[in-house]
């Protein structure tokens, strides 16, 4: 499974980690799955090798991911962080965790990158450099994965929690292995983290079986938005703020809404805008089949993976950027 030089860990950071006392540990804004399990696991690697360890977010962990072990290890309080930061001194290492480029870093990314060295450790093939060290592999399925081979290149011990927080970094992230960065080495990972007791019926009851009343009542306004275009190969759907508020559901509830129109027999491409608030649209696409997305949201300033990308766009409403990603997915399908 070497055969690629991305899949090699960089010596350098390997020594990085195991010279450095004081870790702090960070991933991008509205985190997903992947972003979360990846922190907490990292975190209880880094501890069992003797590490003092912070953990930050930037927004508490979302109700949809409350369920992860060691939850109670985030921190969103920029003063700790910053005592944390002066208590290490010179004896200090930052480690970026699933961000494809520095803005995801959130509103602290400057005085995050002003500490040196930082790590970088992602997978998306967009991904644009930054930090000190960099492990990019754009040929695994999650972060997750990567997490795991990190623990083994560190010799580390994998325990229970670790192994959970890794398998919701997969699961998720590979579309329940269902995506094509589904590997045969992606499953024996799975299979090891099975065997260190993690149950994928009570992970998938956690992921997929949380629905609130709330939740439900915006699904059915979104699918009702949902509009086929290009012979039925692109569908899109959007999230209005007025939609939020009808329904008591929070912006967090739209995840995973994009999958539903991508199920469609006929579509390559499924599409959800989302108002997220000053006259920001958060746009997120799925494809299946040969249509990069990732290459597409890239035209937007954005990136992702050739399945699962997006973007943000500014000052414009959901019927501009709409047309927008509708030219592009159409010369994308040529």
């Amino acid at each position: 499974m070497n055969e690629n030089p991305e899949r090699i860990i960089p010596e350098r950071l390997l020594a990085e980690i195991h010279g450095a006392t004081h870790i702090v540990l960070l991933t991008h804004s509205h985190p997903d799955g992947d972003a979360l399990g990846s922190l907490f696991a990292l975190a209880d690697i880094l501890y069992a090798l003797g590490k003092k360890v912070f953990c930050f977010l930037e927004e508490p962990v979302s109700h949809h991911y409350d369920f992860l072990p060691d939850t109670e290890r985030a921190n969103t309080s920029l003063a700790d962080f910053r005592e944390f930061v002066v208590e290490a001194g010179e004896d200090i290492l930052m480690v970026g965790l699933d961000c494809g480029d520095d803005d995801r870093l959130g509103k602290s990314k400057s005085e995050f990158l002003k500490i040196e060295p930082f790590l970088v450790i992602d997978h998306h093939r967009s991904h644009r450099a930054f930090g000190t060290i960099s492990w990019v592999d754009p040929y695994r399925s999650s972060t997750g994965e990567m997490i795991y081979e990190l623990a083994q290149a560190l010799n580390a011990p994998i325990s229970y929690n670790c192994a959970y927080n890794l398998y919701v970094a997969i699961c998720t992230d590979s579309g329940s292995f269902r995506y094509e960065c589904t590997t045969p080495r992606t499953m024996h990972i799975a299979a090891d983290l099975l065997e260190k007791g993690v149950r994928p019926e009570e992970v998938g009851s956690h992921l997929y079986d949380k629905y609130s009343v709330e939740r439900l009542k915006l699904m059915q306004m979104v699918l009702a938005t949902i509009t086929l275009c290009a012979r039925d190969q692109i569908a899109f759907m959007h999230v209005s703020g007025k939609m939020l508020e009808e329904s008591g559901a929070t912006i967090q509830d739209v995840e995973g809404f994009v999958d539903l129109p991508r199920s469609l027999y006929s579509v390559k491409v499924a599409v959800l805008l989302k108002e997220t608030g000053n006259d920001i649209v958060a746009v997120s696409m799925r494809a299946k089949g040969q249509c990069d997305v990732a290459t597409v949201a890239k035209e937007f300033d954005g990136g992702g993976h050739r399945n699962a990308a997006g973007f943000r766009s500014f000052g414009k409403s959901i019927q501009q950027v709409q047309k927008e990603v509708q030219d592009a997915l159409c010369r994308a399908l040529v």
